[in-house]
């Protein structure tokens, strides 16, 4: 739902990373070279980025 603030498994502060993450994408930059350019080298800081998917729209619609 929403990107996690620190790697689950090595701990680094990953959290500001999304947005210019987003911005390389849609330059049309490919996702390992983004990756890369912002300084995530570790497979598991890498497979947040690449495995999360953005709820956040869809589940704020439903209200309690």
């Amino acid at each position: 739902m929403i990107i996690p603030v620190r790697c689950f498994t090595c701990g680094k502060v990953v959290g500001q990373l999304w947005e210019d993450y987003q911005k390389h994408i849609e330059k049309g930059d490919e996702s390992g070279k983004a990756l890369t350019e912002l300084g995530l080298k570790r497979y598991c800081c890498r497979q947040l980025f690449l495995g999360h998917v953005d709820l956040l729209k869809e589940v704020s619609q439903f209200k309690p």
